[in-house]
């Protein structure tokens, strides 16, 4: 019996390590432009990577946030200054614009059902953009000065729909209630 079993043994193990050494993280990555990150973390939900500078002079942090999206969905990255969940959380959201562009804006979230909409945030964001390329998502941007530490409250999310050209509400349950932290952009 322990010779029939071999042969197939053999072959699943080397399925399982191709499978887990192709499956895309943070640290080989590769990006389409030439931007390089000193820190990342992979995401314990949805697929999800952020990776960052932090600059201490400036007191700024330099993130990509990229997520597994289809083009009719949407990604959204946030800090939340005031608590740990979504409420109260200042978001970057991204999605596929009906001109055909991807488009990315900062938005705050106020409640369990926001406006999506573009709007200002408690934190300075400047050059802010997006990126979709094999069914990812991606946010770029430089956030800060942060006036309260590099420890930070960070939500994720993703959205399965878009009209006319503003996300709608994530599924709540599961990973979308899950996708939460806290994050040491000095300490990676």
């Amino acid at each position: 019996m322990g010779t029939t079993s071999r042969p197939v043994l053999i072959p699943s193990i080397l399925v399982c390590l191709i499978l887990c050494c192709s499956a895309q993280n943070c640290s080989n990555h590769t990006f389409l432009t030439n931007r390089e990150y000193s820190f990342c973390s992979d995401l314990p939900f949805l697929q999800a990577h952020l990776h960052w500078n932090y600059i201490p002079s400036t007191k700024t942090v330099q993130i990509e946030y990229r997520a597994a999206q289809n083009s009719t969905g949407w990604i959204a990255w946030a800090i939340n200054p005031t608590g740990t969940g979504m409420i109260g959380s200042q978001a970057l959201v991204a999605f596929l614009h009906s001109n055909g562009s991807m488009v990315a804006y900062p938005t705050p979230i106020a409640s369990y059902i926001p406006s999506m909409k573009p709007g200002t945030l408690s934190y300075p964001v400047s050059n802010i953009s997006a990126e979709y390329s094999n069914n990812e998502m991606a946010i770029f941007a430089i956030i800060g000065p942060l006036s309260n530490g590099t420890t930070v409250n960070h939500v994720w999310q993703a959205g399965n729909s878009v009209s006319n050209d503003i996300p709608h509400a994530h599924p709540l349950t599961g990973p979308n209630l899950q996708s939460m932290g806290t994050l040491d952009f000095l300490a990676g």
